[in-house]
C-alpha cells in the first residue's frame, strides 16, 4: 500500500513540474514574441543606456496612448524629435530640438559618455541633450502620462523629464508657474508657425505678482489674461464649469512655489490645452466618435478679452453695440471726452473721476460702488492679504486714501477665507462677465448718496448686472 502512495505522489510530482516547466516556456515564448512584434513594428517600450532610437523607430508606453519618434510637421521636410497623440499622429505636444532641426533621416538618440541623453545628427554632431545625474543603469521611458521621463533601473524616482520642460502644450499632471526658491519657471511657448516649432513670439504663464492667473504674451507685452485664482477657478473663465468635474484645476501657493494645473478624471477622454502661433489659448478634447479635437474654450473669446481694452478705468462689454464695447463705471467720465460724446467708444484712453475722493486725515470719506458681474481688474500691483475677511478689506480701503477698490480673493464659502486685494494703482482690464465677482470700487464724494454700500451685497454673489 505504501508502495502505491510513494508512487502516486512520484507520479503527481512529475506531472507538476512538467505543468511549471510547460508554463515557464510559453511565458519566455510569449516575451519572446513580444519583443519580435515591437522590434518588427518599429517600436519600444522603453530605451536603455545601450540602446538607441533612430529615425524611423518609435517608443510608445504600454497603453499606446502616445508616441515618441522623429517626425516633420506640416509641409516641413526638417526632421525633430518629438512627442504626438497617437490618435492624431499630427498633434505634436514636445519637441527636444525646437531650435536645431536635423537636416535628413539620420538623427539617432542614446546615452552618451557624461550621462546625459542626447540627439544626434548623422555627424554626431549635437542637436539637443538633456542632463541628469549619473546613474549606472539609466533608462528611458515614455509614460502613459505622455511624460518622458530619465530614470535609475526601475526606481520610481526620476532624473530627468520633458514635463519639466514644456512646449506649446499643457498635459494633465504637468504645472505652470514659478519656483520660488531657484526662480526658474514653467511656461508654454508658441510655435513660430504650423511648420516651425521653434519657439514664436507667444507664450502663457502664471503670473505670480499680485494674485496668481494666466496670461498670454507677445513678447513683453500682455495680450490677455484670465483673471485672478478665486479658490474655484480663473475669475474670467466661466466656462471652466463646462469641464470642471473632468479635468478640475488646481493651484498651489507655497514657500517654495506658486503653481498651477489640472489633472483628468480615470474616464476623461485625452485633453490638451495648447498656446498657438497666432496667441490663441484653447482647450481642447479628443471626440472618440468623430476623431477629432473639440475645442472647450479659446481666449480671446471676444474684444473685451484683449488686454486692457478700454484704459485704466474703462469697463468693456462685450454685448454693447460694436461701436461702444467702452463705458466708464458709475462716477467716471471718458478721458478723451467731448460736449457732444461721452463714450470712449474704441479710445484706449479710458476713464477719469468726475470730482476727486473726499479724504481727511488721510482716510476716505466716501463709501463704495459695487460693481458687479466683473473679471477682477489687474493684480501685478495690488496688495493681497489671504488671512482676513472682505469686512476688514473695506476698514483698510477705507482707512487709505490712496486704496482705489478692494475685493475678495477667495469664494469657496464657508470654511474659507474671503482674503483681501486692494488696488492703489490704474484699474485695468475690467470687464462684465458671465458669473464674475463684485468689485467694490471708491467712488467720488458727490456718489455717496446714491451708493451700493457694503453692508447690503454679499461679498460672494455672482452676478451679470450692466451699469446704466
Amino acid at each position: 500500500m505504501n508502495s502505491l502512495l510513494c508512487k502516486g505522489e512520484f507520479v503527481m510530482m512529475a506531472t507538476s513540474q512538467l505543468l511549471a516547466h510547460i508554463i515557464l516556456l510559453l511565458l519566455l515564448l510569449s516575451f519572446f514574441l513580444s519583443v519580435q512584434t515591437s522590434a518588427a513594428a518599429g517600436f519600444a517600450v522603453k530605451l536603455e543606456r545601450v540602446q538607441n532610437l533612430t529615425d524611423g523607430k518609435t517608443l510608445v508606453p504600454a497603453g499606446g496612448s502616445y508616441t515618441l519618434g522623429f517626425f516633420s510637421p506640416g509641409v516641413s521636410t526638417k526632421r525633430y524629435l518629438g512627442i504626438w497623440f497617437s490618435v492624431s499622429n499630427d498633434t505634436v505636444y514636445w519637441v527636444a530640438n525646437r531650435d536645431q532641426p536635423l537636416g535628413d533621416r539620420t538623427g539617432m538618440l542614446i546615452f552618451d559618455d557624461v550621462d546625459s541623453l542626447v540627439l544626434l545628427d548623422g555627424s554626431r554632431r549635437r542637436a539637443w541633450s538633456s542632463n541628469f545625474l549619473a546613474a549606472p543603469a539609466a533608462v528611458v521611458q515614455l509614460l502613459e502620462s505622455g511624460n518622458l521621463v530619465v530614470r535609475n533601473g526601475s526606481r520610481d524616482t526620476s532624473l530627468w523629464q520633458s514635463f519639466d520642460h514644456p512646449s506649446d502644450t499643457m498635459l494633465p499632471d504637468m504645472k505652470l508657474g514659478k519656483n520660488l526658491w531657484t526662480g526658474g519657471d514653467w511656461h508654454l511657448t508658441a510655435w513660430r508657425s504650423a511648420d516651425d516649432p521653434s519657439p514664436g513670439d507667444y507664450r502663457r504663464t502664471l503670473e505670480t505678482a499680485g494674485l496668481p492667473e494666466l496670461v498670454v504674451w507677445h513678447r513683453d507685452v500682455k495680450k490677455f489674461r484670465t483673471g485672478p485664482w478665486n479658490g474655484l477657478t480663473f475669475n474670467g473663465v466661466p466656462e471652466r464649469s463646462w469641464f470642471a468635474h473632468k479635468y478640475p484645476l488646481w493651484v498651489t501657493t507655497s514657500p517654495s512655489e506658486m503653481t498651477y494645473g489640472y489633472t483628468a478624471a480615470p474616464d476623461a477622454f485625452l485633453t490638451r490645452v495648447v498656446v498657438n502661433h497666432t496667441g490663441a489659448a484653447e482647450r481642447l478634447v479628443w471626440d472618440v466618435g468623430t476623431g477629432e479635437w473639440r475645442s472647450y474654450f479659446k481666449g480671446q473669446r471676444d474684444t473685451c478679452d484683449t488686454y486692457a481694452r478700454c484704459g485704466p478705468f474703462g469697463l468693456c462689454d462685450a454685448g454693447a453695440v460694436s461701436s461702444a464695447f467702452c463705458g466708464c463705471v458709475e462716477g467716471f467720465s471718458p478721458v478723451h471726452a467731448t460736449p457732444s460724446s461721452q463714450e470712449v467708444k474704441d479710445s484706449a484712453g479710458g476713464c477719469r473721476r468726475d470730482a476727486p475722493l473726499d479724504c481727511a486725515g488721510g482716510k476716505t470719506t466716501d463709501g463704495f460702488k459695487v460693481v458687479p458681474g466683473v473679471k477682477l481688474p489687474d493684480t501685478q500691483n495690488a496688495s493681497v492679504d489671504m488671512e482676513v475677511e472682505l469686512e476688514e478689506c473695506r476698514h483698510r480701503c477705507f482707512a487709505d486714501c490712496s486704496c482705489l477698490a478692494y475685493a475678495a480673493v477667495d469664494i469657496r464659502g464657508v470654511g474659507y477665507r474671503t482674503g483681501c486685494v486692494i488696488w492703489k494703482d490704474d484699474i485695468l482690464d475690467l470687464r462684465f462677465i458671465d458669473g464674475g465677482q463684485n468689485l467694490y470700487l471708491s467712488p467720488p464724494a458727490l456718489m455717496v448718496s446714491t451708493c451700493y454700500c457694503y453692508p447690503s451685497i454679499d461679498p460672494r454673489t455672482l452676478a451679470l448686472v450692466v451699469l446704466p
